[in-house]
Protein backbone atom coordinates (compact mmCIF):
# COMPACT_ATOMS: atom_id res chain seq x y z
CA UNK A 1 0.00 0.00 0.00
CA UNK A 2 2.82 2.56 0.89
CA UNK A 3 4.48 1.52 -1.98
CA UNK A 4 1.63 2.29 -4.51
CA UNK A 5 0.79 5.61 -2.32
CA UNK A 6 4.94 6.56 -2.91
CA UNK A 7 4.36 5.65 -6.70
CA UNK A 8 1.07 7.93 -7.05
CA UNK A 9 2.99 10.65 -5.53
CA UNK A 10 5.75 10.49 -7.61
CA UNK A 11 2.89 10.35 -10.94
CA UNK A 12 1.91 13.41 -9.35
CA UNK A 13 4.63 15.27 -9.07
CA UNK A 14 5.96 14.73 -12.14
CA UNK A 15 2.67 15.29 -13.85
CA UNK A 16 2.73 19.20 -11.96
CA UNK A 17 6.25 19.26 -13.19
CA UNK A 18 5.67 18.68 -17.01
CA UNK A 19 2.72 21.13 -16.46
CA UNK A 20 4.61 23.72 -14.73
CA UNK A 21 7.17 23.38 -17.18
CA UNK A 22 4.87 23.37 -20.41
CA UNK A 23 3.38 26.42 -18.86
CA UNK A 24 6.56 28.48 -18.62
CA UNK A 25 6.72 27.51 -21.41
CA UNK A 26 4.17 28.38 -23.97
CA UNK A 27 4.01 31.80 -21.27
CA UNK A 28 4.25 34.18 -24.10
CA UNK A 29 7.74 36.29 -23.63
CA UNK A 30 7.98 39.84 -22.85
CA UNK A 31 8.52 41.68 -25.64
CA UNK A 32 10.70 44.67 -25.00
CA UNK A 33 10.61 47.36 -27.95
CA UNK A 34 13.82 49.55 -28.33
CA UNK A 35 14.17 52.79 -30.26
CA UNK A 36 17.79 53.26 -31.28
CA UNK A 37 19.22 55.75 -33.97
CA UNK A 38 20.07 53.39 -37.14
CA UNK A 39 24.19 52.76 -36.66
CA UNK A 40 23.46 51.69 -33.10
CA UNK A 41 20.81 49.60 -34.57
CA UNK A 42 22.79 48.00 -37.06
CA UNK A 43 25.85 46.92 -34.73
CA UNK A 44 23.79 45.68 -31.88
CA UNK A 45 21.79 43.33 -34.55
CA UNK A 46 24.04 40.61 -33.55
CA UNK A 47 23.86 41.42 -29.40
CA UNK A 48 19.87 41.59 -29.95
CA UNK A 49 19.51 37.78 -31.71
CA UNK A 50 22.49 36.50 -29.08
CA UNK A 51 19.63 37.94 -26.30
CA UNK A 52 16.74 36.13 -28.17
CA UNK A 53 18.41 33.03 -28.44
CA UNK A 54 19.22 32.60 -25.01
CA UNK A 55 16.15 33.66 -23.41
CA UNK A 56 12.56 32.61 -23.84
CA UNK A 57 10.76 34.93 -21.08
CA UNK A 58 12.46 38.16 -22.47
CA UNK A 59 12.31 39.30 -26.11
CA UNK A 60 13.93 42.20 -27.53
CA UNK A 61 12.23 44.17 -30.24
CA UNK A 62 14.65 46.69 -32.10
CA UNK A 63 13.02 49.90 -33.82
CA UNK A 64 15.40 50.95 -35.95
CA UNK A 65 14.99 55.23 -36.31
CA UNK A 66 16.72 57.42 -38.74
CA UNK A 67 20.28 57.89 -38.39
CA UNK A 68 20.17 62.14 -37.33
CA UNK A 69 20.12 62.54 -34.47
CA UNK A 70 17.21 65.03 -33.86
CA UNK A 71 14.84 62.86 -36.49
CA UNK A 72 15.38 60.12 -33.71
CA UNK A 73 14.37 62.55 -30.82
CA UNK A 74 11.50 63.85 -32.96
CA UNK A 75 9.67 59.99 -33.49
CA UNK A 76 10.47 59.31 -29.60
CA UNK A 77 8.74 62.99 -28.87
CA UNK A 78 5.99 62.32 -31.31
CA UNK A 79 5.07 58.83 -29.86
CA UNK A 80 5.38 59.70 -26.12
CA UNK A 81 2.57 63.07 -26.71
CA UNK A 82 0.49 60.82 -27.93
CA UNK A 83 0.93 59.21 -24.33
CA UNK A 84 0.78 55.62 -25.25
CA UNK A 85 4.25 55.14 -26.48
CA UNK A 86 5.46 51.69 -28.27
CA UNK A 87 8.52 51.72 -26.91
CA UNK A 88 10.30 50.52 -23.35
CA UNK A 89 13.62 51.69 -23.95
CA UNK A 90 14.58 54.50 -25.72
CA UNK A 91 18.56 54.90 -26.96
CA UNK A 92 19.22 58.44 -25.88
CA UNK A 93 22.07 61.07 -26.86
CA UNK A 94 23.58 62.43 -23.44
CA UNK A 95 21.44 66.63 -24.27
CA UNK A 96 18.13 65.03 -23.94
CA UNK A 97 17.95 63.36 -20.40
CA UNK A 98 17.14 67.03 -18.77
CA UNK A 99 14.18 67.57 -21.15
CA UNK A 100 12.94 64.18 -20.78
CA UNK A 101 12.88 63.58 -17.05
CA UNK A 102 11.47 66.97 -16.63
CA UNK A 103 8.84 66.00 -18.98
CA UNK A 104 8.08 62.82 -17.45
CA UNK A 105 8.81 60.67 -19.61
CA UNK A 106 11.58 58.50 -17.72
CA UNK A 107 11.36 56.38 -14.79
CA UNK A 108 14.46 56.54 -12.84
CA UNK A 109 16.66 53.38 -12.52
CA UNK A 110 18.04 53.90 -8.70
CA UNK A 111 15.12 51.51 -7.72
CA UNK A 112 16.44 48.63 -10.30
CA UNK A 113 19.94 49.33 -10.09
CA UNK A 114 20.69 51.12 -7.43
CA UNK A 115 23.29 53.75 -6.03
CA UNK A 116 25.76 52.22 -7.22
CA UNK A 117 25.09 51.62 -10.94
CA UNK A 118 27.65 54.18 -12.20
CA UNK A 119 30.50 53.04 -10.29
CA UNK A 120 32.14 50.86 -12.89
CA UNK A 121 31.99 53.89 -15.78
CA UNK A 122 35.38 55.54 -15.64
CA UNK A 123 34.57 59.16 -14.45
CA UNK A 124 34.06 60.96 -17.71
CA UNK A 125 31.17 58.47 -18.64
CA UNK A 126 29.22 59.24 -15.60
CA UNK A 127 28.31 62.92 -16.13
CA UNK A 128 25.44 63.59 -17.79
CA UNK A 129 22.93 60.37 -16.37
CA UNK A 130 21.38 61.92 -13.24
CA UNK A 131 19.00 64.64 -12.97
CA UNK A 132 18.25 66.21 -9.71
CA UNK A 133 20.19 63.27 -7.89
CA UNK A 134 18.19 60.56 -9.97
CA UNK A 135 19.61 58.45 -12.01
CA UNK A 136 17.84 58.35 -15.70
CA UNK A 137 19.74 56.89 -18.32
CA UNK A 138 22.92 54.01 -18.31
CA UNK A 139 25.80 54.96 -21.12
CA UNK A 140 26.23 52.57 -23.75
CA UNK A 141 29.31 53.71 -25.45
CA UNK A 142 31.09 56.94 -24.81
CA UNK A 143 32.16 60.02 -27.23
CA UNK A 144 34.09 63.37 -27.21
CA UNK A 145 35.50 65.83 -29.31
CA UNK A 146 38.97 64.67 -30.26
CA UNK A 147 41.89 66.58 -32.14
CA UNK A 148 43.29 65.18 -34.86
CA UNK A 149 46.78 65.87 -35.86
CA UNK A 150 49.15 64.66 -38.63
CA UNK A 151 51.83 63.14 -37.40
CA UNK A 152 53.83 63.46 -40.54
CA UNK A 153 53.78 66.82 -40.55
CA UNK A 154 54.57 67.42 -37.31
CA UNK A 155 56.39 66.04 -33.70
CA UNK A 156 53.58 67.29 -31.35
CA UNK A 157 49.83 68.72 -31.74
CA UNK A 158 49.86 71.93 -30.84
CA UNK A 159 48.70 72.78 -26.94
CA UNK A 160 47.37 76.40 -27.66
CA UNK A 161 45.02 78.09 -29.90
CA UNK A 162 47.93 80.35 -30.99
CA UNK A 163 50.51 77.52 -32.05
CA UNK A 164 47.69 75.74 -33.89
CA UNK A 165 47.80 79.25 -36.20
CA UNK A 166 51.58 79.43 -36.26
CA UNK A 167 52.03 75.52 -37.36
CA UNK A 168 48.94 75.86 -39.92
CA UNK A 169 50.26 78.97 -41.00
CA UNK A 170 53.63 77.58 -41.51
CA UNK A 171 52.39 74.47 -43.27
CA UNK A 172 50.38 76.54 -45.90
CA UNK A 173 53.43 78.25 -46.95
CA UNK A 174 55.71 75.65 -47.44
CA UNK A 175 52.83 74.39 -49.75
CA UNK A 176 52.21 71.37 -47.30
CA UNK A 177 48.49 71.20 -46.96
CA UNK A 178 45.89 73.75 -48.27
CA UNK A 179 43.94 74.27 -45.16
CA UNK A 180 45.71 74.32 -41.33
CA UNK A 181 42.16 73.10 -39.82
CA UNK A 182 38.90 71.87 -40.61
CA UNK A 183 35.99 71.93 -38.40
CA UNK A 184 32.39 71.48 -38.00
CA UNK A 185 30.93 75.18 -38.77
CA UNK A 186 27.61 74.49 -40.27
CA UNK A 187 24.47 75.70 -38.00
CA UNK A 188 24.11 72.71 -36.13
CA UNK A 189 24.88 71.14 -33.07
CA UNK A 190 28.45 70.21 -34.04
CA UNK A 191 29.05 73.89 -34.24
CA UNK A 192 27.87 73.77 -30.58
CA UNK A 193 29.95 70.89 -29.53
CA UNK A 194 33.20 72.73 -31.32
CA UNK A 195 32.51 76.12 -29.58
CA UNK A 196 32.05 74.22 -25.86
CA UNK A 197 35.60 72.89 -26.28
CA UNK A 198 36.42 76.30 -27.29
CA UNK A 199 34.81 78.37 -24.21
CA UNK A 200 36.51 76.02 -21.77
CA UNK A 201 39.75 76.53 -23.83
CA UNK A 202 39.75 80.25 -23.03
CA UNK A 203 38.92 80.06 -19.26
CA UNK A 204 35.02 80.17 -19.85
CA UNK A 205 31.90 78.34 -19.04
CA UNK A 206 28.47 77.43 -20.70
CA UNK A 207 25.70 76.50 -18.74
CA UNK A 208 24.63 76.56 -14.94
CA UNK A 209 28.32 76.60 -13.89
CA UNK A 210 28.08 80.03 -15.34
CA UNK A 211 25.03 80.83 -13.85
CA UNK A 212 25.89 80.05 -10.59
CA UNK A 213 28.94 81.65 -10.12
CA UNK A 214 27.11 85.01 -11.60
CA UNK A 215 28.12 85.31 -14.99
CA UNK A 216 25.61 86.29 -17.02
CA UNK A 217 23.64 84.71 -20.44
CA UNK A 218 24.29 81.17 -19.18
CA UNK A 219 27.96 82.35 -20.04
CA UNK A 220 27.95 83.33 -23.15
CA UNK A 221 28.11 87.41 -22.20
CA UNK A 222 31.59 86.86 -20.68
CA UNK A 223 35.15 87.56 -22.43
CA UNK A 224 35.88 83.94 -22.51
CA UNK A 225 32.78 83.27 -24.81
CA UNK A 226 34.06 86.55 -27.33
CA UNK A 227 37.43 85.19 -27.32
CA UNK A 228 36.52 81.54 -28.42
CA UNK A 229 33.99 82.68 -31.12
CA UNK A 230 36.33 85.56 -32.39
CA UNK A 231 39.14 83.08 -32.57
CA UNK A 232 36.91 80.79 -35.01
CA UNK A 233 36.02 83.72 -36.69
CA UNK A 234 39.79 84.78 -37.16
CA UNK A 235 40.51 81.06 -38.95
CA UNK A 236 37.92 81.71 -41.09
CA UNK A 237 38.69 85.37 -42.34
CA UNK A 238 42.84 84.32 -42.33
CA UNK A 239 42.51 81.30 -44.43
CA UNK A 240 43.77 78.70 -41.68
CA UNK A 241 40.21 76.78 -42.73
CA UNK A 242 38.23 77.62 -46.02
CA UNK A 243 35.14 79.39 -46.11
CA UNK A 244 33.02 76.49 -46.92
CA UNK A 245 33.79 75.38 -43.52
CA UNK A 246 30.66 77.16 -42.80
CA UNK A 247 28.90 73.99 -44.55
CA UNK A 248 31.14 71.41 -42.78
CA UNK A 249 29.51 68.98 -40.54
CA UNK A 250 31.39 65.83 -39.61
CA UNK A 251 31.74 64.07 -42.88
CA UNK A 252 32.58 67.03 -44.71
CA UNK A 253 35.79 67.69 -42.98
CA UNK A 254 36.53 63.94 -42.32
CA UNK A 255 36.92 64.43 -46.00
CA UNK A 256 38.93 66.61 -46.38
CA UNK A 257 41.06 65.91 -43.57
CA UNK A 258 41.36 62.61 -45.16
CA UNK A 259 42.69 63.44 -48.62
CA UNK A 260 45.61 65.21 -46.94
CA UNK A 261 44.08 68.81 -47.51
CA UNK A 262 44.28 69.99 -43.96
CA UNK A 263 46.96 69.11 -40.86
CA UNK A 264 44.23 69.00 -38.24
CA UNK A 265 40.85 68.03 -37.78
CA UNK A 266 38.18 68.18 -35.18
CA UNK A 267 35.78 64.88 -34.76
CA UNK A 268 34.86 62.29 -33.04
CA UNK A 269 36.69 58.69 -32.19
CA UNK A 270 35.03 56.87 -35.03
CA UNK A 271 36.82 58.88 -37.61
CA UNK A 272 40.06 57.46 -37.04
CA UNK A 273 38.82 54.44 -38.34
CA UNK A 274 37.97 56.04 -41.41
CA UNK A 275 41.19 57.76 -41.56
CA UNK A 276 43.11 54.25 -41.55
CA UNK A 277 40.99 52.28 -44.68
CA UNK A 278 42.17 51.45 -47.62
CA UNK A 279 42.54 54.95 -50.18
CA UNK A 280 42.98 57.05 -47.22
CA UNK A 281 45.66 59.78 -47.93
CA UNK A 282 46.82 60.25 -44.14
CA UNK A 283 46.45 56.26 -43.06
CA UNK A 284 49.47 55.61 -40.45
CA UNK A 285 50.24 59.56 -40.28
CA UNK A 286 47.23 60.65 -37.40
CA UNK A 287 47.74 61.35 -33.84
CA UNK A 288 44.79 62.58 -31.63
CA UNK A 289 44.60 65.01 -28.64
CA UNK A 290 41.84 67.43 -26.94
CA UNK A 291 41.42 70.85 -28.24
CA UNK A 292 44.07 73.35 -27.57
CA UNK A 293 43.21 75.96 -24.86
CA UNK A 294 45.18 79.13 -23.55
CA UNK A 295 47.92 78.39 -21.12
CA UNK A 296 46.59 77.27 -17.43
CA UNK A 297 43.18 76.65 -19.13
CA UNK A 298 41.80 73.64 -19.40
CA UNK A 299 41.65 71.27 -22.59
CA UNK A 300 38.06 69.85 -23.28
CA UNK A 301 36.88 67.73 -25.27
CA UNK A 302 32.94 67.51 -25.21
CA UNK A 303 31.24 64.60 -24.13
CA UNK A 304 28.68 63.07 -26.28
CA UNK A 305 28.03 59.70 -25.06
CA UNK A 306 24.65 57.27 -25.96
CA UNK A 307 22.64 55.83 -23.60
CA UNK A 308 19.61 54.05 -22.74
CA UNK A 309 16.72 55.21 -20.58
CA UNK A 310 13.53 53.44 -19.25
CA UNK A 311 10.68 55.34 -20.27
CA UNK A 312 7.67 55.68 -17.72
CA UNK A 313 4.81 53.92 -19.42
CA UNK A 314 6.84 50.80 -19.86
CA UNK A 315 4.18 47.63 -18.89
CA UNK A 316 7.18 45.23 -17.92
CA UNK A 317 9.99 47.53 -16.32
CA UNK A 318 12.19 44.12 -14.66
CA UNK A 319 12.52 43.02 -18.67
CA UNK A 320 13.49 46.05 -20.21
CA UNK A 321 16.04 47.06 -17.06
CA UNK A 322 17.20 43.11 -17.91
CA UNK A 323 17.70 44.47 -21.36
CA UNK A 324 18.96 47.38 -20.23
CA UNK A 325 21.48 45.95 -18.65
CA UNK A 326 22.44 43.13 -20.95
CA UNK A 327 23.28 46.20 -23.70
CA UNK A 328 25.42 47.73 -21.62
CA UNK A 329 27.46 45.13 -20.54
CA UNK A 330 30.93 43.99 -20.99
CA UNK A 331 30.40 41.43 -23.33
CA UNK A 332 27.95 43.72 -25.71
CA UNK A 333 30.24 46.63 -25.18
CA UNK A 334 33.51 44.61 -26.36
CA UNK A 335 31.62 43.58 -29.17
CA UNK A 336 31.05 47.28 -30.13
CA UNK A 337 34.96 48.50 -29.70
CA UNK A 338 36.58 45.10 -31.34
CA UNK A 339 33.99 45.35 -34.57
CA UNK A 340 32.97 49.00 -34.84
CA UNK A 341 35.76 51.19 -33.44
CA UNK A 342 33.08 52.30 -30.28
CA UNK A 343 34.44 54.20 -27.20
CA UNK A 344 33.55 52.10 -24.11
CA UNK A 345 32.32 53.50 -20.79
CA UNK A 346 33.59 50.55 -18.37
CA UNK A 347 36.96 51.17 -16.95
CA UNK A 348 37.33 47.14 -16.80
CA UNK A 349 38.10 47.46 -20.53
CA UNK A 350 40.06 50.17 -20.78
CA UNK A 351 42.76 48.61 -18.50
CA UNK A 352 42.34 45.47 -20.46
CA UNK A 353 45.10 44.11 -22.21
CA UNK A 354 44.33 41.70 -24.79
CA UNK A 355 41.53 45.33 -25.94
CA UNK A 356 44.13 47.56 -25.61
CA UNK A 357 46.39 45.64 -27.97
CA UNK A 358 43.44 45.43 -30.64
CA UNK A 359 42.65 49.01 -29.95
CA UNK A 360 46.04 51.17 -29.08
CA UNK A 361 44.24 54.01 -28.55
CA UNK A 362 42.11 53.25 -25.80
CA UNK A 363 44.36 54.54 -23.06
CA UNK A 364 44.19 58.08 -25.46
CA UNK A 365 40.67 58.02 -25.63
CA UNK A 366 40.44 57.56 -21.73
CA UNK A 367 42.17 60.33 -21.29
CA UNK A 368 40.15 62.83 -23.24
CA UNK A 369 37.11 61.07 -21.71
CA UNK A 370 38.43 62.44 -18.32
CA UNK A 371 38.62 65.68 -19.64
CA UNK A 372 35.08 65.82 -21.10
CA UNK A 373 32.92 68.78 -20.48
CA UNK A 374 29.01 68.58 -20.40
CA UNK A 375 26.98 70.45 -22.80
CA UNK A 376 23.84 72.15 -20.38
CA UNK A 377 21.92 70.19 -18.76
CA UNK A 378 18.43 72.25 -19.04
CA UNK A 379 15.27 70.79 -20.79
CA UNK A 380 15.05 73.53 -23.11
CA UNK A 381 18.94 73.03 -24.26
CA UNK A 382 17.54 72.33 -28.09
CA UNK A 383 16.60 76.24 -28.01
CA UNK A 384 19.79 77.18 -26.39
CA UNK A 385 22.04 75.75 -28.95
CA UNK A 386 19.72 76.88 -31.47
CA UNK A 387 20.59 80.51 -29.99
CA UNK A 388 24.14 79.83 -29.94
CA UNK A 389 24.55 78.25 -33.30
CA UNK A 390 22.39 81.24 -35.28
CA UNK A 391 24.63 83.61 -33.56
CA UNK A 392 28.44 81.69 -33.95
CA UNK A 393 26.99 81.04 -37.87
CA UNK A 394 26.95 84.86 -38.58
CA UNK A 395 30.24 85.44 -37.27
CA UNK A 396 31.95 82.36 -39.40
CA UNK A 397 30.22 83.45 -42.69
CA UNK A 398 31.92 87.04 -41.74
CA UNK A 399 29.29 89.06 -40.02
CA UNK A 400 29.72 91.33 -37.05
CA UNK A 401 31.66 91.62 -33.86
CA UNK A 402 32.49 88.54 -31.52
CA UNK A 403 31.92 90.20 -28.38
CA UNK A 404 28.42 91.72 -29.44
CA UNK A 405 27.54 88.62 -31.02
CA UNK A 406 27.98 86.53 -27.62
CA UNK A 407 26.11 89.69 -25.98
CA UNK A 408 22.96 88.99 -27.59
CA UNK A 409 23.51 85.04 -27.78
CA UNK A 410 23.51 85.65 -23.87
CA UNK A 411 20.69 88.22 -23.54
CA UNK A 412 18.43 85.72 -25.68
CA UNK A 413 20.03 82.20 -23.65
CA UNK A 414 18.01 84.62 -19.99
CA UNK A 415 15.13 85.69 -21.91
CA UNK A 416 14.72 82.03 -22.33
CA UNK A 417 15.29 80.89 -18.90
CA UNK A 418 12.84 83.46 -17.64
CA UNK A 419 10.10 82.29 -19.41
CA UNK A 420 10.63 78.59 -18.65
CA UNK A 421 10.64 79.83 -15.13
CA UNK A 422 14.28 79.01 -14.32
CA UNK A 423 15.33 82.31 -13.54
CA UNK A 424 19.22 83.64 -13.89
CA UNK A 425 20.77 81.18 -11.24
CA UNK A 426 19.09 78.22 -11.57
CA UNK A 427 20.10 74.60 -9.20
CA UNK A 428 22.81 72.73 -11.57
CA UNK A 429 21.00 69.80 -12.26
CA UNK A 430 24.16 67.29 -12.76
CA UNK A 431 24.61 65.77 -9.39
CA UNK A 432 27.84 63.71 -9.14
CA UNK A 433 27.29 59.74 -8.14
Amino acid sequence: MRGRLAAIGLGLTLALAIGLLSWAWARPAAVVRVLMPAPFADATADLVAAFNGRHRDVRIAVTRGPFETDAVSDLAISSLLLGDSPYDLLLMDVTWTAKYAAAGWLQPLDPWLGAEALEPLVSGARAGNRIDGRLYRLPLVADMGLLYWRTDLMEAPPRTPDELVAISRRLQEQGRVRWGYVWQGRQYEGLSCVFLELIAGFGGHWGPTAQASGEQGFGLAGPAAARAAGWLQQLVREGISPQAVANFAEPEALQSFEAGEAAFLRNWPYAWQELQREGSAVAGKVGIATMVAEPGEPHAATQGSWGFSLLTGTPHPEAAVQVLQALTGDASQRQLVTRYGYTPTLTALFDDPELVAERPLLPQLRQALEQAVLRPLNPGYAQLSDILQRQLSALITGRGDPALAMARAGRESDLLLRASGQGLAPRPQEVSP
